[in-house]
């Protein structure tokens, strides 16, 4: 896939979605062609997130204002509010904020821009709240919400926004871009963006953090050699420790930064004990961070189990006579001798087992013992 090079501001981080950029920039310039409320959606990182501030900075600034566009672009003009969640899922409270500033007027732009970036985490009672907002919005307020896929977010949801699907890079292109952005060989480039398949910001993560290849290697290597119900269960908690030194490395230095930046707003002496007067404020920081903590592991394991997805996927591809499009090229003589002596039927129950225990995961199951169970299925393969 080719991409135009996109213009300036505030398109110029916009990368392969030419037929998206179009429509936006036709609607953001074009009151006839503007929604009140829009849903862009895709695989993990195609880029809707900066696609959706792009396209509110387009709206909220007058054209040439650059301004304006980086501040917008910053999250920080007075004429956006952007929801991302750091839970696990987000609250009610959340929306009902969110819906709140929704009905106030246009303070310096356009537009009041009101940006949900993981709309998919919304519960039932979270959508209905959203409902209202959505079916009677201001007049100059926009909606723009970002989910993997229309299925997330309810009918309801649905049937009042206008939906703009993106397309997924490819694998030449995305190493391209890694290349461009982070200066990278082009074998390594390559190889990230094929492991991530595809999704950018985990490309350029592995093409930058040789700790974050190890991990997902040895991951997969211990799967590989899971033989029976007690190499399932230390597999599992390996994974789960995995999985939390991944989360620790994302959000450790950014945790450290945001409590130094808290104690020198309240007046606090780094290395000195906190005043019981502002301890409260402390207490609320850290327990934000264990929320995010909480989400950065789930996620993480999400990604171990789509990374056993993309492996046993090239098991299954082998299986049927396709050597020419695997994944994990470097697992190529374990994953040539499962497929040997496995059945497809075999390798697509283990497909099953793995998304079911992504749905089981959603659901707040014990990662533990989840990845145990699908474990299981990998050892003997029948379901537990």
């Amino acid at each position: 896939m080719t991409s135009a090079a996109p213009p300036a501001l505030p398109w110029g981080d916009v990368w392969g979605q030419d037929e998206a950029l179009a429509q936006l920039q036709a609607a953001a310039s074009d009151p006839a062609q503007l929604a009140h409320a829009w849903l862009i959606t895709g695989p993990a990182g195609s880029g809707r997130s900066t696609l959706a501030f792009a396209f509110a900075a387009a709206l909220i600034a007058e054209a040439g204002d650059g301004a304006a566009m980086r501040q917008v672009l910053a999250g920080t003009h007075p004429d956006l509010t952007a929801l991302r969640t750091e839970g696990v899922i987000i609250s009610i409270k959340e929306a009902r904020a969110l819906v709140e500033r929704s009905y106030f007027s246009p303070s310096l732009g356009r537009y009041r821009v009101m940006v949900v970036e993981d709309a998919d985490r919304m519960v039932e009672r979270t959508s209905n709240v959203l409902l209202k907002a959505l079916e009677e919005p201001p007049e100059r307020t926009v909606w723009i919400l970002c989910a993997p896929s229309e299925a997330d977010l309810l009918p309801t949801i649905r049937s009042r926004v206008r939906t703009l699907r993106l397309r997924e890079p490819d694998v030449v292109d995305v190493a391209r871009l890694i290349t461009l952005r982070t200066g990278v060989d082009a074998p390594v480039a390559e190889q990230s963006a094929r492991l991530a398949q595809r999704h950018i910001g985990m490309a350029v993560r592995l093409a930058t953090d040789a700790g974050a290849r190890a991990r997902r290697d040895e991951t997969l290597r211990a799967v590989l050699a899971v033989r029976g119900v007690g190499t399932a269960v230390e597999t599992a908690a390996r994974i789960v420790q995995l999985a939390t030194d991944d989360a620790k490395a994302l959000t450790a230095e950014r945790d450290e930064a945001e409590r130094e930046a808290l104690l020198r707003t309240l007046g606090v002496v780094p290395g000195t004990a906190v005043p019981p007067a502002v301890r409260g404020q402390v207490s609320a920081l850290e327990d934000d961070q264990k929320r995010r903590a909480t989400r950065s592991l789930r996620d993480g394991i999400d990604r171990v189990l789509t990374d056993l997805e993309s492996m046993f996927r090239d098991v299954l591809m082998l299986q049927f006579g396709r050597s020419d499009d695997l994944i994990n090229r470097e697992l190529a003589a374990e994953i040539e001798a499962l497929a040997a002596v496995w059945t497809p039927e075999r390798t697509l129950t283990v497909l099953d087992q793995i998304s079911a225990t992504r749905t089981n995961l959603q659901g707040n199951a014990a990662p533990a013992l989840a990845l145990e169970s699908m474990l299981v299925t990998v050892a003997s393969g029948r379901t537990p």
